[in-house]
């Protein structure tokens, strides 16, 4: 039993473990999965928006969402898919800015 408190930080690392270690198919079969998906969205659709976005607007349209989207889920903030449904919103925000850009360069 002594060694219980030293083995629990170790059996938190093991589903990230699981995700590294197979090839996930998006949107993924349990909650770390989705997670892992959920980020890969959104680090696709902030490198496309930094493409199309002045720097200093990118980081004010980041920090932007990041509270929007807090307050929106703020009710989820003790959950286990909090971080999951907060990269959701950032990528979906995102997502409708960059159809927005594309928009305008239609005119």
């Amino acid at each position: 039993m002594k060694f219980l408190p030293a083995l629990l930080p170790l059996a938190c690392l093991l589903p990230l473990a699981e995700v590294i270690g197979q090839d996930v198919e998006c949107p993924g079969q349990n909650t770390v999965e989705m997670r892992y998906c959920a980020s890969l969205d959104l680090e696709n659709s902030n490198k496309h928006l930094r493409s199309q976005l002045p720097s200093r607007t990118f980081e004010r349209w980041q920090q932007t969402t990041k509270e929007v989207c807090a307050k929106a889920y703020a009710p989820y903030k003790q959950g286990t898919i909090y971080p999951q449904v907060i990269m959701r919103c950032d990528d979906n925000l995102n997502r409708a800015l960059l159809k927005e850009l594309k928009g305008l360069g239609e005119n």
